[in-house]
């Protein structure tokens, strides 16, 4: 279906005549578990967020905007692929998984580099690294990884800063890698326990040792820091990253690649995807007290600092006005995920951080179909063209692909980016409608269809006597309080239709 006939067809022959020096630049600016009511901008109170604000103020900000999924490499898997991860099996990823994103299949980066750009990705990455069905060597070549996929350069963390191994890769290679300390990761003490390697304590055997503060549920294997993690590594001591001076990491990486590619003669493509504000929270000194939500406000703060300092140096480097910069994060918030950082405090209906919502009004978070889980912020700034704006168009991440490949006049392959449509008019402000429906996932068997004012949710697993489907009025009924699906069951039956001819050309099953 085409959504934006004249002026998409005007956008397309105007971007296919640009040259290489016209081409903008594009920095994605991805939070980790930032919610809807997290920034200033969409209500936030309690949180300052003036660099995210003024780069709101400055663009478009999208108030009706979405992750494909209410989990983080779902999400991550549908914006660098156009396709929903729910057709690869792709769900959290754990410690040691392969990578996720077939080598042999189009991605945003390949895209992009197919039209000139030169490609960057610093920051989490948590879509697997390594091939399928044989261990990661983390002491020689870590591959196939972003490298494969499309990216030129890599600074990152391989899976998530809960999760071992606790080392960057820069390139193939552990950074900062010392030879004399092999390094293994395993699901157990036992498989990486081996001779010449730093051995790190056991917390389900020694909770002491988490110093920094105590695991909740789950995050208690191999002792890094202070803090307790998900899986169990040895060995790499020199290589051990620092989590309160990870921000300040990330954001010189990304800087050297901003001001290093604005040198060329190519236009950048640079991922910036940010550990904050996933646990373990671990801010910088220099914000802890910030705010007076705990870790999980005051590390929101430093990812605001993060971007503040991307955008100064797009400006030194003399690119800020041709840059498109997209804003957004993978999921809603969490608050008590993992780590007893003083974030939550229990209300009579919900979980929230110290009377602070990072849902805003919307219902539910990260893991959660609900609106909370997948209405994130949503931000595109381009100085030189996109005049700012606030849009209620419904908009989507797997949706920048398709968006993409039409700004740099790139002709999609039938095989490409299967499920990404043009929202391209809507992005630039050139349109205030966007998507007609929508899908989003949660966990593995949870979906839900959004079309005008319904939403249609779909939840799977073990069958029950009773429905579990929902249908919702988000027009009447924004933070999805009542089920309507007997009141309208020809709506839901519809729906419902649209819904399970995705479903079904998956080739999965969900119930």
């Amino acid at each position: 279906m085409n959504l934006f006939r004249s002026t998409g067809v005007l956008l397309l022959s105007l971007c296919a005549s640009l040259t290489a020096a016209e081409k903008p630049n594009i920095v994605f600016i991805y939070g980790d578990d930032v919610g809807f009511g997290d920034v200033g901008v969409y209500g936030s109170e309690k949180i300052p967020t003036p660099h995210i604000d003024k780069l709101a103020k400055g663009g478009i900000q999208f108030t009706d905007g979405h992750c494909s999924a209410a989990t983080c490499s779902p999400s991550r898997f549908a914006m660098l692929t156009g396709v929903h991860a729910f057709r690869h099996g792709v769900n959290i990823l754990p410690p040691n998984a392969p990578l996720s994103i077939p080598t042999d299949i189009p991605t945003l980066p390949k895209m992009l580099r197919e039209n000139g750009y030169v490609t960057g990705v610093v920051g989490k990455w948590h879509l697997g690294i390594g091939a399928k069905g044989v261990e990661t060597d983390w002491n020689g070549d870590v591959k196939p990884g972003p490298l494969e996929i499309g990216f030129d350069q890599m600074f990152l963390l391989p899976s998530t800063n809960d999760r071992v191994p606790c080392v960057y890769l820069d390139g193939h290679r552990v950074y900062n890698y010392d030879p004399n300390d092999p390094i293994y990761v395993g699901r157990t003490l036992e498989s990486v326990n081996k001779p010449g390697s730093t051995q790190y304590g056991d917390a389900r055997k020694n909770p002491e040792l988490m110093t920094y503060y105590p695991s909740t549920h789950g995050h208690n294997n191999s002792v890094i820091n202070g803090i307790g993690r998900i899986g169990f590594m040895s060995g790499g001591e020199k290589a051990l990253w620092n989590d309160e001076t990870m921000a300040d990491v990330f954001v010189e990486k990304a800087s050297e690649f901003i001001k290093e590619k604005a040198k060329g003669d190519k236009p950048f493509f640079l991922y910036f995807a940010s550990q904050d504000i996933h646990v373990p929270r671990a801010p910088h000194p220099r914000f802890q007290g910030a705010t007076k939500l705990g870790k999980r406000g005051d590390a929101m703060v430093q990812f605001d600092w993060c971007t503040g300092a991307l955008m100064k140096a797009l400006d030194e480097a003399g690119v800020a006005d041709n840059t498109i910069v997209f804003f957004s994060s993978d999921n809603g918030p969490v608050y008590d995920d993992g780590y007893a950082d003083g974030s939550v405090t229990k209300t009579s209906s919900k979980e929230t951080d110290h009377g602070h919502d990072g849902s805003g009004i919307y219902r539910g978070g990260k893991y959660q179909i609900y609106e909370g889980g997948t209405r994130v912020p949503f931000i595109i700034s381009w100085p030189a063209k996109i005049k700012p704006a606030v849009s209620d168009a419904m908009v989507n991440q797997v949706d920048l692909y398709t968006s993409f490949a039409k700004l740099v006049g790139h002709d999609l392959r039938k095989e490409e980016a299967i499920d990404s449509r043009d929202t391209l008019a809507a992005f630039l402000g050139e349109e205030s409608q966007g998507l007609d429906y929508m899908f989003n996932e949660a966990r593995k068997t949870d979906h839900a269809v959004r079309q005008g004012k319904w939403k249609f949710i779909s939840k799977g697993g073990k069958k029950k006597k009773k429905s579990n489907d929902e249908l919702y009025d988000l027009e009447a009924d924004p933070s999805e309080q009542k089920n309507v699906v007997k009141e309208f069951p020809e709506v839901a039956g519809d729906m419902k239709k649209l819904l399970e001819q995705v479903r079904k050309s998956s080739g999965l099953r969900f119930d």
